[in-house]
């Protein structure tokens, strides 16, 4: 199978959200995507982008993609986060999702990234295996907090 690893451009948005959805799935949430087309060509590809994008193409078309943005770490400085790493459900595991990591691992040491980060659920032992693998670090300590949009609307109300 012939796979081209290339950056994302607003021409794949539908086939990426396509992805995001499948993923939702996999991660027991498909009710959670509310993010639309509008919004992601907007974010991406707009007067202020603020994530990126590297796509795995085959001759069907997009199968993997990888999502990330430029953070900022107080304490070390430029980072960059990993939303998603996605591959679609018949080619996992064939070497897609790897090469789509080390896409972005390159593009962090590229623009001089001082951290390169991103999550796991507790449950999805073949991206555990596979990040311990490669020597990441699994951070057990930090809890990871948010606020959904109802709830920051909510907490905004009462300031």
């Amino acid at each position: 199978m012939n796979i081209q690893i290339r950056k994302g451009t607003a021409e794949d948005l539908p086939q990426v959200l396509a992805l995001i959805r499948e993923l939702a799935a996999y991660e027991r949430a498909p009710q959670e995507v509310t993010n639309t087309l509008d919004e992601m060509y907007r974010d991406g590809f707009g007067d202020n982008p603020v994530y990126r994008f590297f796509v795995a193409e085959t001759s069907e078309g997009i199968v993997g993609i990888a999502l990330y943005y430029t953070a900022y770490s107080t304490w070390k400085g430029r980072a960059l986060y990993l939303e998603d790493l996605v591959v679609t459900e018949k080619l996992r595991r064939s070497g897609i999702g790897k090469q789509l990591f080390d896409a972005v691992a390159r593009e962090a040491q590229e623009t001089g990234a001082k951290r390169f980060a991103w999550q796991v659920l507790e449950w999805n032992e073949p991206a555990i295996s596979f990040y311990r693998k490669i020597g990441a670090s699994l951070d057990n300590e930090w809890i990871n907090c948010r606020m959904t949009e109802e709830e920051l609307q909510e907490y905004t109300a009462s300031l």
